[in-house]
């Protein structure tokens, strides 16, 4: 039997373990929770690796539903100029999170990542 892969940080600081065979049959699909959080817990909803990428998945959305809705509120400068460098703040977000899950990394994403919603 293989060792579980060390990755990322458990809430807390601790390293979190993800089964090696785990993560390489699941990888499309947690890539893919960046697009659908939700399809990581359809295609595969015993992995814990897809389990995690969901949950990023899901903050990612909060994030941008939540900011876009405050941002529109704002006069003026809310639409014009700060929902565009909103926009190019998520899409990065989206990238790195895309790259991370496609291979088999389990990094929490900046600022967000840290939350857990899905357990």
């Amino acid at each position: 039997m293989t060792e579980p892969q060390f990755n990322g940080q458990a809430p807390g600081g601790g390293a979190q373990a993800f089964d090696p065979a785990d993560i390489e049959k699941n990888k499309t699909v947690a890539g893919l929770a960046y697009i659908l959080f939700f399809l990581p817990l359809i295609a595969c909803p015993d992995s814990p690796y897809g389990r995690f990428h969901a949950n990023q998945g899901l903050l990612l959305l909060i994030l941008w539903v939540g900011g876009v809705l405050i941002l529109s509120l704002i006069p003026v400068i809310g639409p014009a100029i700060l929902l565009p460098i909103y926009g190019i703040f998520l899409f990065a977000l989206m990238i790195i999170g895309l790259i991370n899950g496609f291979n088999g990394k389990a990094k929490e994403l900046p600022l967000i990542g840290k939350f857990r919603l899905i357990h």
